[in-house]
């Protein structure tokens, strides 16, 4: 393993130069600078942020802890908090939590024994994800998908406002028996997408039947049955909102077992990004949150906390309406 010593020779520098030059501090003369930096390359040195970390009490790590690594949505955030992450200058470790709250609590303890600068996470539960032992430490945590009263900052999508445009699009096509298939019910942001399609559903003057509302679990197999369930009502829906992308692998499932034909028999809509359903199913709409720009904005803010500067500790986010009507 290359050592600082071993770049400090290869420049013809001391081992305190090399170490201000790969901290950033002033005073380093610009040609010292550059040999410094050439002899990095050449050798490949890569400093030790653990050590770097215990020297200042504070590393040069984020910890990014998410609910479901097979959700493209969370490998689009994943994204956008390492592309900002390292334009700063820091590192970031990946914790899948599977949306439980015991795995999401030890993810936790062991950000908070390695020293970590900071927390970006995607919650288990608003009500029962526990952040509190970080917030007592004075570790920035900045929440996505879903807010946490006690976060530091957060980077949220209006989840009502998507849901109501949602079910607009539908109404907009005429569909009389709106269902909605949402995730669990103790999940907030499922909460939020179901409140914006009740909004929308009231102001288009249909009726609410509680058999078109089916709460599941936010993976295929949840979506695969409640689908079954609506299509099994003595009168079926002629229009579907499914508020996550991995429940609509499961709903199209269904539909294609039953042989009920998007858009003829029932218009569907989806909510994130499904690329290959998309090729298969080219009348299938969606509302797509911007899950990079989601990843960027709460490296951003988590970054401008540990500057010191004061970014606005809470951002939300317009979803878009992406509609495929085959015309």
């Amino acid at each position: 393993m290359v050592t600082m010593m071993d770049v400090s020779r290869e420049a013809g520098v001391s081992s305190a130069t090399v170490s201000r030059v790969l901290t950033g501090s002033a005073g380093v003369e610009p040609a010292t600078k550059k040999l410094v930096l050439a002899a990095v390359a050449k050798l490949g040195y890569r400093p030790n942020l653990v050590a770097r970390g215990l020297r200042r009490q504070v590393s040069q790590v984020i910890a990014l802890i998410i609910t479901d690594i097979e959700n493209p949505f969370y490998t689009a955030v994943c994204r956008g908090v390492e592309d900002s992450a390292r334009l700063a200058g820091y590192s970031v470790i990946l914790c899948n939590a599977d949306r439980d709250i015991e795995k999401e609590r030890e993810y936790l303890r062991v950000v908070e024994d390695q020293n970590a600068s900071g927390v970006i996470i995607s919650p288990a539960s608003a009500r029962k994800t526990d952040i509190s032992n970080l917030i007592d430490r004075g570790l920035p945590v900045i929440a996505v998908d879903m807010a946490l009263a006690a976060a530091t900052g957060s980077v949220l999508v209006d989840n009502r406002d998507a849901g109501a445009l949602a079910t607009e699009y539908l109404v907009g096509k005429r569909c009389k028996r709106i269902a909605c298939i949402t995730g669990p019910a103790e999940n907030s942001t499922a909460q939020d997408r179901l409140d914006g399609y009740s909004r929308a559903i009231a102001a288009a003057g249909l009726p609410v039947d509680p058999d078109l509302i089916i709460y599941a679990n936010y993976l295929e197999d949840g979506g695969y049955h409640a689908a079954k369930d609506l299509l099994d009502l003595p009168y079926r829906p002629d229009g579907l909102f499914v508020t996550n992308n991995r429940m609509t692998v499961g709903v199209l499932r269904a539909l294609q077992e039953r042989g009920v034909i998007i858009p003829d028999e029932i218009n569907v809509i989806g909510f994130d990004e499904l690329p290959w359903a998309l090729q298969l199913h080219p009348h299938l709409s969606l509302v797509r949150q911007p899950a990079y720009r989601i990843g960027q904005e709460a490296a951003r803010l988590l970054i401008d906390c540990l500057a010191g500067r004061e970014p606005s500790p809470h951002m939300v986010l317009e979803a878009e309406l992406v509609a495929r009507d085959g015309i």
